[in-house]
């Protein structure tokens, strides 16, 4: 009789919508593998060892952003900058190539400009109260903007994707483990450790879960804020270089098709767009499931504008979805 019971618990609703709302990973990570047997069956044998180097390399770039995503998200933001910072961190630094200072002054200029976007946005987010979506939306096209003088000041100068972008957005050890993973984990054990570990990470949760309660409680959410929007830009700015490297290509657009995508991956992941729940490694599943979802989509022929479907109706899906398990639950 006991083993009849927690047979029916798992064929229950409820079990389930609580499966998704507290362990989002569980059911990500099947959809993952459902998704590596689908591209499996549809080309036979490219799924290899290799084949995982390449999803990973291109998986980095993508995760980060939709990083950014989700620390905003969690507050009940959102950083529709990330993009555009990303694109100019890339052409500015390979601006600097033929200069004196060389890429690494040019990699300086351009986190610090990513860190001002990132103060600018902060303030008027957390001090004017400028809703996110339109303050970031904003801040996107002046950082456009400004990209674009840049572009017609230093058009005589020459530009260049430097060497060393390009090892570590490129290249693979041992065909299988992107070197753009000497960057990006100590960039996850951060965010990871930062939410889970640290008061800052608390104080954005707290701030997404209920802000009245938290401001009635003392927390500076000002103070949060401009913080938090000045880490979103600079880990932009950083998925920036490396999919520069990755590409290796530099301009003020390098990096346009990747915004939906970044805010696919976090919804994805299991971060509410309400705020107050989700985390980062929800968004690492996310973002691998949908770039095997592109692969998925290049192997049976399909052109850009349905990928660009595809995510918008993931977005759309997978939020009602949540929305819908937390409500119920």
């Amino acid at each position: 009789m006991t083993a009849a019971v927690r047979a029916n618990r798992w064929l229950d609703a409820a079990a389930w919508r609580n499966l998704f709302r507290d362990r989002p990973l569980i059911p990500l990570t099947g959809l993952l593998l459902l998704l590596v047997i689908t591209i499996q069956i549809a080309d036979p044998g490219i799924v290899t060892l290799p084949w995982w180097g390449v999803i990973m390399r291109a998986s980095v770039p993508l995760a980060i952003l939709a990083g950014c995503q989700t620390l905003t998200m969690l507050t009940g933001g959102i950083d529709l900058s990330v993009a555009t910072v990303a694109s100019m961190a890339g052409f500015v630094t390979a601006t600097f190539v033929n200069s004196p200072g060389g890429w690494v002054q040019g990699m300086a200029v351009a986190l610090a400009a990513a860190a001002l976007a990132g103060l600018v946005t902060g303030i008027g987010v957390g001090v004017f109260r400028v809703h996110p979506l339109i303050m970031t939306l904003a801040m996107s096209f002046v950082v456009l903007g400004f990209s674009n003088v840049w572009q017609l000041q230093m058009v005589q100068t020459g530009a260049g994707v430097p060497s060393q972008l390009r090892w570590v957005g490129s290249n693979l050890l041992l065909d299988v483990i992107p070197y753009s993973f000497l960057v990006f984990v100590p960039l996850t054990l951060l965010i990871l450790l930062g939410l889970r570990r640290t008061g800052y990470g608390r104080l954005l949760f707290a701030i997404g879960d209920n802000p009245i309660a938290a401001r009635l409680s003392g927390v500076r959410s000002p103070q949060i804020l401009i913080v938090l929007y000045v880490i979103s830009a600079v880990l932009a700015a950083i998925a920036g270089l490396i999919i520069s490297g990755f590409t290796n290509t530099a301009s003020v657009s390098l990096a346009d098709t990747y915004l939906l995508p970044s805010v696919a991956a976090a919804v994805i992941g299991g971060t509410s767009i309400m705020g107050g729940r989700g985390g980062f490694a929800g968004t690492i599943v996310g973002a691998l499931i949908l770039t095997v979802l592109t692969a998925l989509l290049t192997v049976l022929g399909l052109p850009e504008p349905t990928r660009q479907i595809v995510f918008g109706s993931i977005i759309v899906v997978v939020a009602a979805a949540y929305t819908r398990v937390t409500g119920e639950s």
